[in-house]
């Protein structure tokens, strides 16, 4: 191309490229998009490549879901398995319940984070230009949730049994330990699938990160405090438990392990089915938000 200037000089300009270079790496498909987004959204929610102000709440909050169990753990190998009868060591179906304070922060100010971001910029439709669809955007989202979660839920509870076990105060024999295992994985796994489903659904609402906390807040505390009016000051039945959003998939938990877990007057049937409705409900709910792109 060829411009010319005032007077006899003449300025020269040439393409040195057109179009797009054809890509000759290698392609990853939809699983490695998944993947990415995984990664990336973990990499949100912890704070990762971020200011340090991103990554102390993060921080504080595994510190806290561990603390029951280095606690638990010391004692033991402190004072022995055999003080007050084993009443000191808690069964693995409990640690849970005792860092749940941890686990209602991370999924009420922290878990939001992974869908709130990309409204608030815009990312989707971008996302939706690649091998991702909705569907398979959600599914990254949500197991980015479930495994930051399955930190919380999943690893104090195996720190614990490798604790107990060199304490020789855990499972008797390889079948009860791996048993044990097997146990804290499903329902650590199951706990963390519910609450990360729970926290995206109330945060798909709005692209700001305080309102999506406070949704989250607002449906699992409103919940909890509704359930315990009811059945505390009006004689309810036990059987309303089964609305609380916070407590009912630790009694899974429970039940998974072979326990009566806190709530032993509710049948395990309907502890199941009442999870399986949570899930249904939280599901369906973050797929209605989704269901058309620029959601």
């Amino acid at each position: 191309m060829t411009s010319t200037g005032a007077g006899d000089s003449t300025d020269h300009a040439e393409i040195l490229d057109r179009g797009y270079r054809r890509f000759d790496g290698r392609r990853s498909g939809v699983a490695g998009a998944m993947r990415s987004v995984a990664w990336h959204t973990t990499r949100s929610v912890l704070g990762l490549g971020r200011k340090a102000r991103h990554k102390v709440f993060p921080v504080v909050v595994v510190v806290i879901a561990f603390l029951p169990a280095v606690i638990f753990i010391g004692l033991t190998l402190i004072l022995g398995n055999d003080l007050f009868d084993g009443e000191l060591v808690p069964e693995f179906w409990e640690l849970p319940r005792n860092s749940i304070a941890a686990t209602v922060l991370f999924v009420g100010l922290v878990a939001p984070e992974a869908l709130v971001r990309d409204r608030r910029d815009g990312m989707l439709s971008l996302y939706l230009s690649t091998p991702l669809t909705r569907l398979t955007y959600l599914l990254s989202k949500i197991a980015s949730v479930t495994g930051v979660l399955s930190i919380i839920v999943v690893a104090p509870t195996i720190m614990y049994l490798l604790g107990l076990t060199f304490a020789s105060a855990g499972p008797d024999g390889f079948r009860d330990w791996m048993l044990a295992l097997v146990r804290i994985l499903v329902s650590g796994i199951a706990v963390s699938v519910l609450y990360a489903l729970i926290s995206l659904a109330c945060s798909s609402v709005t692209d700001r990160r305080a309102f999506a906390s406070v949704s989250v807040i607002m449906i699992m505390f409103g919940l909890l405090t509704i359930v315990d009016i009811l059945i505390g000051s009006a004689d309810g039945s036990e059987y309303l438990r089964l609305l609380d959003p916070i407590n009912i998939p630790l009694e899974m938990s429970a039940r998974i392990f072979g326990a009566d877990g806190v709530y032993p007057e509710i049948a395990t049937a309907p502890v199941y089915l009442a999870n399986l409705g949570w899930f249904v409900v939280a599901a369906s709910a973050l797929w209605l938000r989704y269901r058309k792109a620029g959601a």
